[in-house]
């Protein structure tokens, strides 16, 4: 006769919530490549959230709860004057940088944005900085924000590698959540064992679906649903060092872990250890401001413009070529309703490319999606899978992202296949890339500052030495608008 009666035998922590707890807790970042490659990510991560100040849609979301609430010694939002409680400044900050989908992007199993990760770690950084100097401590410096990063895009971008979590429907910025999650604890004073209970609730929160990331929903959600999760990372790592108690089989619990709930009951998959190959290898979105998968066929696009602007009315037909993923996620035909639709057509994309010769935020906008001529190419486009391409997305030693664009027209004729393999901001690029990564963040910062006032921005984040050594609170000052 069989048993009823469940075990109430509380078990050890999972061995995923470990092994995350364990990274953020005694991984000493030593890689040089990684903390420089850090710093520019926090520059061009800061750059794209100046730079989304210039659109209301975005700033709406921006300010404290209860207007007018000031909180002493706070965390302020770069290009504002808000100073705010870090669980609410940390989800202003996320939502500024993930605004205009311009900031940095990995592509693997699971695509996401972990400089997104930004958003909580600046705001408990300056946060905790500003009340350890009112109690008469020293503050936190930009080198430990800069080594938060750097383990925050590792534990999303390892997590992402081999793990679908859209595959289920769940939302990247799952990933985000956890890892700002166990970053925030650890640089809050969490041991090993917080930082465990802290990520094991992140896990038990019910999480986002992608609903509004795809047609027929896709919507603005998508543009702060990553400021919502690492706001969401502070918010339980400060329950968790009151003493608030973790769930140690949060993952494996069989009927009621988040593996059977909403991974169709499988464990993750680990392709490597944590260390610093993501920030190492991170995707930047120096070129245009669009999702990641569409960034190469622009570029093709863009190269072609001089080719094809003056005979429109002559193209037959507009063959893309692509990987796997580029179709399934921003393929659409049909209407499309707003900027956050727009920015996630590969269609559309391409045809601003075509008829414009760039890409810009303002290409989303309402006046410009009026042009008929946009839809008119959208028509004509086909898309097609290249295999080899989507094998080389997920080939270690290469991550591609490969788009090709060829025009034909009717009489017969047609231009070349113009094949773009790897965007700007891949590291195979990083040589090329870098010096316009530097523009793209001096023209953000003199966006929302004056000359003067940009300049000591940018002269503060070209130097490494320096930046490394300033205290949180006075480069975040040197942030106020």
């Amino acid at each position: 006769m069989s048993s009823t009666v469940e075990s109430n035998v509380r078990p050890e922590p999972d061995a995923e919530l470990v092994r995350i707890a364990e990274y953020v807790a005694e991984y000493t970042v030593e890689s040089d490549e990684a903390m420089t490659t850090a710093r520019y990510c926090l520059m061009d991560t800061l750059g794209c959230g100046l730079l989304a100040l210039r659109y209301p849609e975005c700033t709406k979301h921006l300010g404290p709860l209860a207007p007018g609430t000031v909180v002493p010694n706070g965390a302020r939002v770069p290009g504002t004057q808000f100073e705010m409680d870090p669980v609410k400044a940390a989800f202003d900050i996320g939502c500024m940088i993930r605004w205009l989908d311009y900031n940095d992007t990995w592509l693997a199993a699971e695509w996401g944005h972990p400089s997104d990760n930004l958003g909580g770690i600046l705001a408990i950084a300056d946060f905790l900085s500003r009340q350890s100097i009112a109690e008469g401590y020293a503050p936190l410096t930009m080198q430990t924000v800069l080594e938060a990063m750097v383990k925050a895009h590792e534990i999303q971008g390892v997590l992402a590698l081999d793990n679908s979590f859209n595959r289920v429907g769940l939302d990247h910025v799952i990933l985000v959540k956890v890892a700002s999650t166990a970053v925030i604890t650890h640089m809050m004073g969490g041991s090993r064992d917080d930082i465990i209970d802290a990520v094991s609730q992140a896990f038990v929160d019910g999480q986002s679906l992608r609903t509004y990331r795809h047609t027929p929903n896709t919507g603005s959600r998508k543009s702060w649903a990553a400021g919502d999760a690492t706001s969401r990372a502070v918010r339980l790592a400060m329950m968790t060092l009151t003493g608030e108690m973790g769930y140690p089989s949060a993952l494996s619990a069989k009927t009621w872990g988040f593996y059977d709930v909403s991974f169709d009951g499988k464990p993750f998959s680990f392709q490597r250890d944590f260390g610093s190959y993501v920030m190492e290898n991170i995707l930047f979105k120096i070129s245009y401001p669009a999702e990641f998968h569409g960034q190469t066929a622009v570029e093709a696009a863009i190269e072609l413009q001089d080719k094809v602007a003056d005979k429109l009315d002559d193209i037959e037909r507009i063959e893309l070529t692509t990987h796997e993923s580029a179709i399934r996620i921003i393929s659409k035909e049909g209407e499309l309703h707003n900027p956050a639709d727009r920015d996630h057509c590969i269609q559309y994309m391409v045809a601003c490319g075509l008829l414009f010769g760039e890409l810009n935020a303002d290409h989303y906008e309402d006046d410009v999606a009026k042009d008929s001529r946009i839809d008119a190419l959208r028509d004509k486009m086909t898309l097609q899978e290249n295999k080899d391409w989507s094998k080389d997305y997920h080939e270690p030693s290469k991550r591609s992202i490969a788009n090709a664009v060829q025009v034909f027209f009717k009489d017969g004729s047609s231009t070349d296949k113009v094949i773009v393999e790897y965007p700007l901001g891949h590291r195979r690029r990083r040589e090329e890339g870098i010096p316009v990564l530097i523009e793209k963040f001096k023209k953000n910062v003199y966006t929302r500052f004056p000359k003067r006032h940009g300049e000591e921005i940018i002269d503060l984040c070209l130097d490494e030495e320096a930046l490394l050594n300033t205290p949180v609170n006075e480069f975040m000052n040197l942030l106020v608008i």
